[in-house]
């Protein structure tokens, strides 16, 4: 069967290289054009471990050439540049999977927390891409809006319970990722004096990712629950870990209500003691414990933030966009530093 020919615009981020390393061993997708806002270079020029593993020609990002050469593009830009170049591709009829924020909510809501959109008309097309709740849609879309990391840890941690919720009860999350998570341009914040054996909160109670857990969990279940999330940085490279603090109207077990409602799933592993991180990291699994005291539930989930947080869920998604299985390619092998 011949390869698929994909490209990859924004290749010089954490996610950018993430995507190369799957996609350079991927059975069924071929890498033929990848694309930077400047271009002019190798691409072990940009990332020096592909040095002798891939040395494709980094070009300078243009809609029309991506058209010429690739029937899928990954997006891998900032929000608001991302959605111009999502609109021209799909006006070409370029597939896209977009690893923005610029798809993945709902037009209000995007706009309150981000800017004002400039592709309102394939932003109603766009298909949310966490496989554990829209597979079937994923497979007939021609546009994923890729989860954020934050977001696919705390919605897989959460979504087994929606039905057994205290509907007026506040769901709080606790959020901590390692700092490949805040991108790859310097920040003071992200500065290695900095996070050096220190961890702290940052935009408690008001951070982006809080209103697509909330709109999402709404979604599922058809009732809004307040959430209020704090995500922390951790003193690692990569690497997530969300715990959420839940309450349920009746007593349930718990941990039966996990298993059962994941049962089916690949990439969901139930874990008999509490999730870390290296376990996860280098995979697209997202491992989950749950513990609980009478009607107060502790739902604890890991991820690999550059992976199931994004890049590997990426590819996933566009597994089922092309009809491949959606294991095809995908890392499952644990990274232990």
């Amino acid at each position: 069967m011949a390869k698929i020919d994909v490209a990859i615009i924004g290749a010089s981020g954490y996610t950018g290289l993430e995507l190369i390393k799957i996609l350079i061993n991927h059975p069924h997708f071929n890498i033929s054009y990848i694309a930077t806002t400047e271009g002019g270079m190798k691409a072990s020029e940009l990332h020096p471990s592909l040095l002798g593993v891939f040395e494709q020609e980094v070009l300078k990002a243009d809609a029309s050439e991506v058209a010429k050469h690739a029937k899928l593009a990954f997006l891998a830009l900032p929000h608001k540049a991302a959605m111009g170049f999502a609109k021209e591709l799909l006006d070409l009829h370029v597939k896209v999977v977009d690893l923005s924020a610029d798809y993945r909510l709902e037009l209000e809501a995007y706009e309150k927390h981000y800017c004002e959109h400039e592709d309102k008309e394939h932003l109603k097309e766009a298909v949310y891409g966490l496989p554990e709740i829209n597979r079937a849609k994923i497979k007939e879309a021609n546009l994923i809006a890729n989860p954020g990391c934050y977001p696919t840890a705390s919605i897989l941690g959460i979504l087994p319970f929606l039905n057994y919720l205290k509907k007026d009860a506040p769901i709080f999350i606790d959020a901590k990722s390692g700092v490949s998570g805040a991108g790859k341009k310097p920040s003071a914040t992200a500065h290695f004096v900095t996070i050096n054996e220190n961890i702290f909160a940052y935009n408690p109670l008001k951070h982006r990712h809080e209103p697509e857990i909330a709109e999402k969990l709404r979604l599922v279940s058809g009732h809004p629950f307040e959430v209020n999330f704090v995500p922390h940085l951790l003193p690692v490279s990569r690497g997530m870990l969300v715990s959420s603090y839940l309450q349920t109207n009746e007593l349930i077990d718990a941990k039966a209500v996990l298993q059962d409602f994941y049962k089916n799933e690949r990439f969901v592993r139930i874990r008999e003691v509490p999730v870390d991180i290296k376990s996860t990291a280098g995979t697209n699994f997202c491992d989950i414990f749950v513990s609980q005291k009478g009607k107060s539930i502790f739902v604890s989930s890991s991820i690999d933030n550059l992976l199931r947080g994004a890049s590997s869920q990426a590819v996933v998604n566009a597994n089922l966009m092309c009809g491949f299985e959606e294991s095809a390619g995908i890392p499952i092998i644990a990274y232990v530093p």
